[in-house]
């Protein structure tokens, strides 16, 4: 029996420390694969960065601040405290590149009412919901594969989609090429920039903004 008990622990440790992947792992770049970085060529902001370039870096200055996972509902939309959920980093990432999510879902919520599942308008929620968001990249951006063999389509700054959940690409990527993902999962996460695209099975989107603002 106590044989039994330590094989039991010894098994549910080594599923916890695979699962997390507590272990450092060695990681990779662009560069490693003779990928060529994804340039969109555009400036939204002005400040001289690159849009695709300006969402990653954005999106990690945001969870550099290491807001804590909690759904909150706010009259200014945007979260104004430590507190944040997995749509928060696209949408501060984005809202530092010089793209307002909160207005930009708001006026094609309007313009495409039946394409949302919302009874009640709500521009100070919407955009904080991955369905929501789903569908306007679905109007708004360019629609890329699902597939990881193709890693070259895998860019960082791109938006994925999971069900329930979203994030945005690493500039990090696995031994096989596979993009890290920069996000917000909760209070179990142990990093915000984690390993996690080849162990998802839910998958549902991948999406790049190109040319500047509401463009396919």
């Amino acid at each position: 029996m106590k044989k039994l008990f330590l094989l039991l622990l010894f098994l549910a440790a080594g599923f916890l420390i695979w699962h997390f992947r507590l272990f450092p792992q060695p990681y990779y770049s662009d560069a490693d694969f003779g990928i060529t970085a994804f340039i969109s060529g555009h400036d939204e902001d002005g400040d001289g960065v690159d849009d695709q370039l300006d969402i990653l870096q954005s999106a990690k200055a945001y969870l550099a601040t290491d807001p804590v996972y909690k759904s909150k509902y706010y009259e200014t939309g945007y979260p104004d405290d430590q507190y944040g959920v997995c749509t928060d980093v696209v949408a501060f990432a984005l809202l530092d590149s010089g793209y307002d999510l909160k207005q930009l879902v708001y006026e094609d919520v309007l313009a495409h009412r039946e394409d949302y599942a919302i009874d009640v308008v709500d521009a100070n929620i919407d955009f904080r919901r991955v369905r929501n968001l789903k569908v306007y990249f679905e109007h708004n951006w360019q629609s890329l594969t699902t597939d990881l063999k193709e890693i070259e389509a895998w860019q960082a700054g791109d938006i994925v989609t999971f069900r329930g959940h979203i994030g945005i690409l690493s500039d990090r990527r696995d031994r096989n090429g596979i993009p890290y993902v920069l996000h917000h999962a909760g209070h179990l996460q142990l990093s915000f920039e984690e390993d996690i695209l080849p162990y998802r099975e839910d998958i549902t989107g991948h999406y790049r903004l190109t040319g500047g603002g509401n463009t396919k």
